[in-house]
Parts: structure tokens; C-alpha cells; sequence
């Protein structure tokens, strides 16, 4: 019996590096569910870095997804609160869907998005079998979430040999992108293939990986959808604007009531991360001068991220699907143009012009979309420039009549299912999308393209239009996916700019974050004349 077969009928065995496996034949795929990539992180190893999972003995059972890890509840309401297979702190699996036949097949590795927070690798709607049948090899992650995956604390810097904390969940994704290198050839996967991939928070981590010296070279290509290239805490000093999180962390102990490690460890993982979000905790990753070296936006501009190609890029109506980032409204246009005159200084006007206090409710939304989703995929397009790499970027565009008719025209993760084929396996709130051809021909259009990228760095699809490089034009050449995918340039003129000026401007003073204070939320900014 040659290796990944295995006797009866729709199972399948692998015997892969860290050891024995079986899985199932789905429909002409191979298919292992819950594979353990690294030592549950209970007890002791709550907190620390993912230790290696020893080898184990026997054949090991991988029909089944893995628990997904404790998070808090979802908002109420959410389009995005997904259906998963229970929660436990034992969550470091991840699956792979392969090809019956594959050899030395490229490999697409997809993280969950969820803000850190939430979310899973056994979401419905991220089933990798559509993409596998393009002959590709896909593997979904669990990695540590909310207060688990990201507390840094001075006494859990104390206790490492690094003298750091924080960022346990990216180096869970190290971990399983070790994994993947070290035990995909057994699954017909190719080590020196690996596409990173991910969306929104999952996109954000694919930033991390890029920055993270941690992460070089277990990866060859990187897609981030709907990323944000936002300002993070330093490990033990106020950095722009932000406070050390070691000090968010003891705010939060303190919050809890706990008196120190051992107690600590000792919670409930569930009550321990549902009284973390209470209490206001956000996970974020901490600039630790190891993990993360430096800034993000510090990384990209240095040319000091992994030399790899980039797909990115950002949906028309992000914002509209996630109103709870937005700042509270202001009374009438006059007050929005006053609150943004306080706030934007001598770039108010062209604030003002791009997003007119006449339309208020749009202009808050495209303000905020184009400050967080919109300029980060601009600026990665540029940076990929500077290091010599190729990047191809995207706006989706695409609205289908039941996300239109509630105001959500192209809204954040919309075009996840396309990506993946599982227009059918949306969550329970997600607006239904219609079973008509114009839909599954958008589906394989994207679905090829992604593929196409995973396979060779260059996104194609066949009866589709050339997807031009961002560097074929000095304004940037995009992909307006809308009913059809149509190239352009530069789809929204001058507005990544303008942020781009105000991004330079708040690190220059260095004493206010560039996240969420857009708008009429932006506090006084400072005159270029006054900053270092």
C-alpha cells in the first residue's frame, strides 16, 4: 500500500513526520481534520510560546474538526458569528484538504479572521475544498485568541528568557507554518510553495508574519484581504500614542482581581476571556523588539518585510457591516465640518472635498474604510515595489440583492465566499447569496485567481480579464471586482494620499495613534511646521 492510502472505503492514511494520521476521501479529495501542530496550551503553557507536539504512537483520528479556541461571544447580531465545533484551550490543530493525487502541490495557508477575538479554522465558509480542486493543497489554523493569545505582562516577561510577552497567537501561526514546512510533503504539498493567506484580522496577522523575523522563510507569496495597517503598543514604553502592554495587561489583572501567575493560570479559560472582553481588553499584537520588531508601517518602509509577492486588498462598503467602529454621529453637517476642521488643521479642505459634510453618513463610512482598509492595501503596493516584489491589488465592488437591500453593498469578508466557493455555507446572519450563474461565475473568476497566485505568485484566471501589477501604473494598477472583474487606476483618486499625509503627520509627533480616530473622531493634528 503506497503512503496516503489506506484500506476501506473513504478512508485515507498519511504517515507524515509527526506521525500516523487518518483522514477521509471527500469527493476526490483527502481530507484530515484536528491535526494537533503543537503541545495544548493549558496549564503551564498557558502563556508561553506553542512547544512541539511529540511524536505520537499509532494511527491518530483526523475526521473531525478540532475545537476552536475560547473566545467571547460574538456581537449580538453579527453577520460573522460562525458555527464551530465547541471551544477548548486544547485548540492547536489545523486541517488540510489535498488532492487525491497531488505531488509537490502549492499550499495555501488561510487564518481566520475574527479581530483577534473570535472565529475559527472550522468555519463553514472557509472549507478548502473549491481551491483544492484547483490543485492546490489548504490548510486552516486555530490559533490562540483574545486575552489567551495576546496578554503581555511584566510578570509573564519576567518569566521568559527573552524578557518579552504577548503575541502567543502569531507565534501559534509560526508554529503550525512550521508544521506545515516540516510534514506537508507527506500530504502531496511542496515545503517551498507556502502561500500565507488571510482576511481581515487573519490579514493582519499576515502583516505580522511578513514583519516578524520569527516567520522568514516559511513562506513564499502573501494574500491580505481587507488588512489594516494600524498603530501598536510597545512591549514597556508608550509608543504613538499607545500605552506599554505590559501596562494594558496589569490594568486588566487588576480589573480581574487576581493576584498573580498562578491564580491566573488557574481560571476557567472560558470565564477568563469573557471577563477580559468585559473589562474592555482588545488583543493586539505588542512590538516586542523580537517577535514584532518595530512598528509595522516601520517594517514595510525600511524594506525589512519578507521579500515576498502580495495579492491585497479592500471592499467598497467595509464599514458598512461593522458601524460600532464608526464614531458617534454628529448633529448636522455643520458639526461634522467643524469637528473635522478641529481634528485635520490645514488638510481639512481636502478632507472636506473628498468627504463632504453634505453626505454625511457616506462620507463617515468611505473615511473610515479608505483610513484603515483602503490606504493599507495602497501602501503594501508600494512597498512591495521598493523591495524589488511584484503586488497585485483589488477593490471589491459587488453587491448581490439581499446585502444591497440592507445597505451593504460590498461589506468586510463579502468576498470570502467567492474566494472559497461556499456561497452556500455562510454564516446564519450573512445576507444569502443568489444560486445564479453571474454569482458562481464571480466565484470561479476569484477562486482561479487566488489559486493562480498560490501557484506561481501571479494571479490569472481563464476567460478573464489580465490582472495588471499595481507597478504598471505610477498612480497603481487595481482590480475593480464588481459584476465582473474590470482593471483600473487608481480607483479612489487622492484618498489614499491624504491619508497617507496624515498617517506621517500623527507618527512624526508620535503621541496619537493612526486606528480608528478618523473623521470627525480625529483629535487636533499637528502643525508640520511644530512636528520633530
Amino acid at each position: 500500500m503506497r503512503n496516503g492510502q489506506g484500506p476501506g472505503d473513504g478512508e485515507v492514511r498519511v504517515n507524515a513526520p509527526a506521525g500516523a494520521l487518518r483522514g477521509a476521501r471527500e469527493n476526490g479529495l483527502r481530507v484530515f481534520k484536528g491535526v494537533p501542530y503543537a503541545r495544548p496550551p493549558v496549564g503551564e503553557y498557558r502563556w508561553r510560546p506553542p512547544a512541539p507536539m511529540p511524536i505520537w504512537a499509532g494511527v491518530r483520528d483526523a475526521t473531525r474538526f478540532g475545537p476552536a479556541c475560547p473566545q467571547p461571544p460574538s456581537r449580538p447580531g453579527s453577520l460573522y458569528a460562525p458555527a464551530l465545533p465547541g471551544q477548548n484551550e486544547d485548540c492547536l490543530t489545523l486541517n488540510i484538504w489535498t488532492p487525491e493525487e497531488a505531488r509537490r502541490a502549492p499550499v495555501l495557508v488561510y487564518l481566520h479572521g475574527g479581530a483577534l477575538n473570535t472565529g475559527g479554522a472550522a468555519e463553514p465558509m472557509l472549507d478548502g475544498a473549491a481551491l483544492a480542486r484547483r490543485g492546490l493543497v489548504v490548510v486552516t489554523l486555530n490559533y490562540r485568541l483574545a486575552v489567551l493569545g495576546y496578554l503581555a505582562h511584566p510578570a509573564l516577561s519576567a518569566e521568559s528568557p527573552e524578557g518579552v510577552s504577548g503575541n502567543y497567537g502569531l507565534l501559534d501561526q509560526i508554529a503550525a507554518l512550521r508544521w506545515v514546512r516540516d510534514n506537508i510533503s507527506a500530504f502531496g504539498g511542496d515545503p517551498d510553495s507556502v502561500t500565507v493567506a488571510g482576511e481581515s484580522a487573519g490579514a493582519l496577522s499576515v502583516l505580522y508574519l511578513m514583519a516578524s523575523p520569527r516567520a522568514r522563510g516559511l513562506f513564499h507569496r502573501a494574500v491580505a484581504q481587507s488588512a489594516y495597517l494600524i498603530s501598536h503598543p510597545a512591549l514597556s514604553r508608550a509608543e504613538c500614542g499607545e500605552p506599554p502592554a505590559e501596562e494594558i495587561g496589569e490594568r486588566l489583572v487588576r480589573a480581574l482581581g487576581v493576584r498573580d501567575l498562578d491564580a491566573l493560570r488557574a481560571l476557567d479559560a472560558h470565564t477568563l476571556t469573557r471577563a477580559a472582553a468585559e473589562a474592555g481588553y482588545a488583543p493586539l499584537g505588542t512590538v516586542d523588539g523580537r517577535v514584532l520588531p518595530r512598528q509595522l508601517l516601520d517594517v514595510f518602509e525600511r524594506g525589512e518585510q519578507a521579500p515576498v509577492p502580495v495579492l491585497a486588498g479592500f471592499n467598497s462598503g467595509e464599514v458598512r457591516s461593522l458601524r460600532f467602529l464608526l464614531p458617534p454621529a454628529p448633529a448636522d453637517a455643520g458639526a461634522y465640518e467643524a469637528a473635522v476642521r478641529r481634528g485635520y488643521g490645514d488638510l481639512a479642505a481636502d478632507f472636506l472635498r473628498l468627504y463632504p459634510a453634505a453626505d454625511g453618513e457616506e462620507s463617515r463610512l468611505a473615511a473610515l474604510r479608505d483610513a484603515l482598509y483602503g490606504w493599507t492595501a495602497d501602501r503594501l503596493g508600494r512597498a512591495c515595489g521598493a523591495v524589488g516584489q511584484d503586488a497585485w491589488l483589488y477593490l471589491f465592488d459587488h453587491g448581490y440583492p439581499a446585502a444591497n437591500e440592507r445597505g451593504l453593498h460590498g461589506f468586510h469578508a463579502a468576498e470570502i465566499p467567492y474566494v472559497f466557493g461556499t456561497a452556500a455555507r455562510t454564516t446564519p446572519l450573512w445576507p444569502p447569496i443568489p444560486d445564479r450563474e453571474e454569482e458562481q461565475r464571480l466565484s470561479r473568476a476569484l477562486g482561479d485567481y487566488w489559486a493562480a497566485f498560490a501557484r506561481d505568485g501571479r494571479p490569472a484566471a481563464e476567460g478573464q480579464p489580465r490582472w495588471p501589477a499595481y507597478a504598471e501604473h505610477p498612480r497603481g494598477r487595481w482590480l475593480r471586482v464588481a459584476a465582473a472583474p474590470t482593471p483600473e487606476v487608481d480607483p479612489l483618486p487622492g484618498h489614499f494620499a491624504l491619508h497617507d499625509t496624515l498617517v506621517r503627520r500623527r507618527r512624526r509627533a508620535g503621541d496619537t495613534p493612526w486606528n480608528w480616530n478618523i473623521g470627525c473622531a480625529a483629535p487636533p493634528l499637528a502643525d508640520p511646521s511644530e512636528t520633530p
